[in-house]
């Protein structure tokens, strides 16, 4: 969880070096520096919500599979079954 807040908190403050470039401007002008925890939080913030996005999709899928788990041995127990009084 920490590590994809971490990448994405450095990805901002990597976005805000390259704004900083591509103007041709100081990284670490005095008047500049709140732009860097600026998009550091930015990013952290879109990394706090991706890891919830992935739990979430992480639980669905859990109960997906265990949904289709059970309907499988639910049709193999009714064609055992069924085998059984045809024999």
């Amino acid at each position: 969880m920490v590590s994809r807040i971490a990448f994405w908190a450095g990805f901002g403050l990597m976005t805000r070096a390259w704004q900083l470039g591509i103007e041709m401007r100081p990284f670490l002008n005095r008047r500049d520096l709140l732009g860097f925890p600026l998009f550091g939080a930015i990013g952290a913030s879109f990394g706090y919500w991706l890891e919830g996005v992935d739990k979430r999709q992480t639980a669905v899928l859990a109960d997906r599979k265990q949904a289709l788990l059970e309907k499988r041995a639910r049709r193999a127990q009714q064609e055992a079954a069924a085998e059984t009084a045809t024999a």
